[in-house]
């Protein structure tokens, strides 16, 4: 544990970014006192699934990095993958974005299927300010060339192209033409060895990229975006035997250990109560000793996955310190949803394997019991606008400008990296940008936030995605899962969701039902039953 994040406790002393760049009168000076941004983006990580979010497993880097950092516990995602990948990068909300389904084009601009030409992407932005751009992980903003990581500012990439892969090689996970797409610099390229874990194939290409750079005077914004832990869910037999037997004590106190845990450290509200099982989930103590033998390996490997993954972002973290990149660099950490309810078992268009759990030979998920226990304590799912899918563990890091072990719990949102990155380093949102048009930014600075201001960013947020829609205006959240009723939570007092207050407050609902279909004209939201 100490290896992994010795780096940080080094570093934290005598930082001044802004009276050191003031000294600083040469250009190469200048442009090595730019931050550097590194955004750490993980894939259905639920909301409790890290240790300083309530979590069991060990995740001693990201721990540090909160203990060290700043907590956001009222951080929110677009509830599925493509679109919060689009939001990220953009700054704007997916449908803006071009993204506001997934990367099939349903025939309209909101749901084109890929990064829209009146966006830019954060890479594009910094670029002309002598930064050095790197991806390395998941893609997923379009599978046209135009969207391609190459052609969005990216110096280097090493991308993952679709939403999925086998950890261990590149073989398709569908049986119904769907093909797993590797990038390396913008050319296709085949991951047959599966000797080298998909996990650490990402951690090296950011490593070797910084490597490649260390040398020169620029800034660089780097995008890890690991695909961890996205089903299949495989890892390492090492990794697994660390957590077999650990879960056979079931969802159901897993849920309550974590909520527990949540409510100790103040990251969750006393009065918010854990939400129920989710109705299609049996009791734990239901289940014969051989269903729970299988249920408990299932949440093994997934842990594992996540054990590997800060394993990963403490190499990365290593060698910031190593190339001495580590006291002027903003870390953000993240995830792209809420655990899934994903049934992979039962989708007859995946590929079925069914070999040695949490190998190359098994496509497997951990389903909605153990996403249930992901998302603690929330309601949903991935894909779902109830926190459950919505809410995003966010840790960010910077010594000298963000407090350390801070805990903000001012709502914010993807819309608002974007803007904050920009004010950091002194980068400009354009009107236009390659001949076009900008949308305009729809969020607000989240630096402010970061350096422990109290004010509040958004007087509302919005959200849908296949119908599941939302919209959250200060402690009022209205929200309805596809062809549903609305419901009317307090978020003040309720943000599990547990007390439905629609039928109470009905001139709050028509309220709030107006702004959102305003919102929903804007971005171009179309009706989910009409456009599939």
């Amino acid at each position: 544990m100490n290896q992994r994040i010795s780096f940080l406790t080094a570093i934290f002393f005598g930082l001044n970014i802004c009276s050191a760049s003031a000294q600083l009168g040469r250009p190469e000076e200048k442009l090595k006192a730019k931050p550097n941004v590194l955004i750490i983006l993980a894939d259905d990580l639920g909301f409790s699934d890290i240790g300083a979010f309530g979590s069991e497993i060990h995740t001693p880097v990201l721990d540090q990095l909160a203990k060290e950092g700043m907590i956001l516990n009222q951080f929110y995602n677009a509830g599925r993958c493509c679109p919060s990948r689009a939001s990220l990068l953009t700054g704007l909300y997916p449908h803006q974005a071009g993204v506001g389904d997934m990367v099939q084009n349903k025939g309209t601009e909101a749901y084109q299927g890929y990064l829209s030409k009146h966006s830019a992407t954060i890479a594009e932005l910094l670029k002309p300010q002598g930064y050095q751009t790197i991806v390395s992980g998941k893609w997923h903003v379009g599978l046209v060339p135009s969207a391609f990581a190459l052609n969005r500012g990216f110096d280097k990439s090493f991308t993952l192209q679709n939403n999925g892969s086998s950890y261990f090689n590149s073989k398709p996970l569908y049986n119904d033409g769907r093909t797993v797409t590797f990038q390396l610099n913008g050319q296709e390229i085949q991951r047959q060895d599966t000797s080298l874990y998909l996990t650490q194939a990402i951690t090296n290409f950011a490593i070797k990229s910084l490597d490649e750079i260390k040398d020169q005077p620029n800034p660089f914004f780097l995008y890890v975006a690991y695909n961890a832990p996205h089903w299949p869910i495989q890892a390492l037999p090492e990794d697994i035997a660390k957590y077999k037997g650990r879960y056979l004590s079931g969802w159901d106190e897993l849920r309550k250990q974590r909520y527990q845990k949540l409510r100790a450290s103040g990251l969750i509200r006393k009065e918010w109560r854990l939400s129920p099982r989710f109705e299609n989930v049996k009791a734990w103590k239901s289940l014969s000793a051989e269903e729970k033998d299988n249920w408990d390996t299932r949440m093994a490997i997934y842990a594992a996955m996540i054990d590997r993954m800060d394993a990963g972002i403490g190499e990365i973290l290593n060698k910031l310190k190593e190339i001495k990149r580590d006291k002027n660099t903003l870390v953000i950490f993240l995830s792209d949803n809420g655990g899934s309810a994903d049934e992979v078992k039962n989708w007859n268009y995946v590929s079925q394997k069914n070999g040695t759990p949490g190998s190359v030979n098994s496509i497997d998920s951990y389903e909605a019991p153990w996403g249930n226990a992901s998302n603690t304590p929330f309601r949903m799912f991935k894909k779902n606008t109830h926190e459950g899918g919505i809410s995003s563990p966010f840790i960010a890091w910077y010594p000298g400008l963000i407090p350390s072990g801070a805990l903000n719990e001012q709502p914010a949102h993807l819309i608002d990296i974007l803007p904050g990155i920009l004010e950091l380093t002194g980068a400009k949102y354009p009107d236009s940008f390659k001949g076009n048009s900008l949308t305009a930014l729809p969020g607000h600075s989240l630096l402010r936030v970061l350096k422990g201001k109290k004010e509040a960013l958004h007087s509302r947020l919005f959200w849908e995605h296949e119908g599941s829609r939302a919209v959250r205006e200060q402690d009022w959240k209205l929200v309805a899962e596809l062809n549903g009723t609305w419901e009317l939570y307090n978020l003040k007092s309720d943000r599990t969701e547990t007390n439905d207050l629609a039928r109470k407050y009905p001139g709050k609902v028509k309220e709030l039902e107006k702004k959102y279909l305003e919102w929903a004209a804007k971005v171009g939201v179309q009706d989910w039953n009409k456009i599939k």
